[in-house]
């Protein structure tokens, strides 16, 4: 689940399109989830983030990171969200690094590059580890990019509430089995704020061992005008019974910082944080 990636030109074109069926009927599913993918979630963002990874006997490991987002207009590949994330602390995970590719091109499969220090190794996310899980997190790779909408199929479950915002409950089920196997998701049910098309809580089914992940956007506040999720959980669990539990909080939240295009590549990965 991304938190800097899309154009306010797209939000725009979404909402004015959500406003007029409005008058006349509710969004569809799709319609929702298009705005949700379109809504401006900033752009040259530049942000702190403390993982916290927690195992069933409540133990917990604690991770600092930076990231770094922008926003690019490729000639070949259209608009495209670069970003680029090195861990700080502690040690045994310094200077590793991820870079994303998320392309707004349907069909166009995102990119993604993990920096090893230790091995002094840089390893391609090949679609089939997408569904792997982040450093050990309950993210997967999968969820760092947004999805392509043409892959799913969304239906509208109802209205109801999350914190005291109304919210639409929607339903998302792979057209494929090639989209399951590369998300490692089975379907999932989101929960869209209406003021903000933001996904404040999921439910996904996982493809393997019959386990659930709960996702929960815990603290929203706007930064610029900007909706920012500044604490997200995600738990996996198995029945009733939590396997495992994933806290990240994000600080010093900044946009419109000035982002050298040059920053988000492969070599600038290798060099770590610096």
């Amino acid at each position: 689940m991304k938190v800097f990636n899309k154009s306010i030109q797209g939000v725009v074109i979404i909402t004015a399109l959500l406003f007029s069926n409005l008058s006349t009927a509710a969004p569809t599913a799709r319609e929702i989830m298009e705005a949700v993918n379109a809504r401006d979630d900033g752009d040259n963002a530049i942000m702190q983030m403390e993982m916290r990874l927690v195992d069933k006997q409540g133990k917990q490991r604690v991770r600092k990171m930076k990231r770094w987002a922008k926003d690019q207009i490729d000639e070949q590949q259209g608009e495209v969200s670069r970003s680029l994330l090195f861990f700080l602390e502690p040690t045994d995970v310094k200077n590793t690094g991820f870079l994303t590719y998320d392309y707004d091109a349907p069909g166009k499969d995102d990119d993604q590059w993990l920096y090893l220090p230790a091995l002094r190794k840089t390893k391609r996310i090949a679609n089939d580890d997408k569904s792997g899980s982040f450093m050990g997190s309950d993210f997967n790779y999968s969820d760092m990019t947004d999805p392509d909408l043409d892959d799913y199929s969304f239906t509208l479950m109802k209205e109801s509430e999350v914190r005291g915002h109304p919210v639409w409950q929607i339903k998302a089920v792979p057209k494929s089995k090639e989209t399951i196997e590369e998300t490692g998701y089975k379907q999932s049910v989101l929960f869209v704020r209406q003021d903000n098309h933001v996904v404040v809580r999921g439910v996904r089914w996982l493809e393997k061992r019959g386990r659930l992940r709960y996702l929960d956007v815990k603290k929203l506040e706007q930064i610029d005008g900007i909706w920012t999720p500044l604490e997200t959980t995600m738990t996996t669990k198995q029945g009733k019974k939590r396997v495992h539990k994933t806290v990240i909080h994000y600080s010093n939240v900044r946009y419109g910082a000035d982002l050298p295009e040059g920053m988000f590549t492969v070599r600038r990965l290798e060099k770590g944080a610096e």
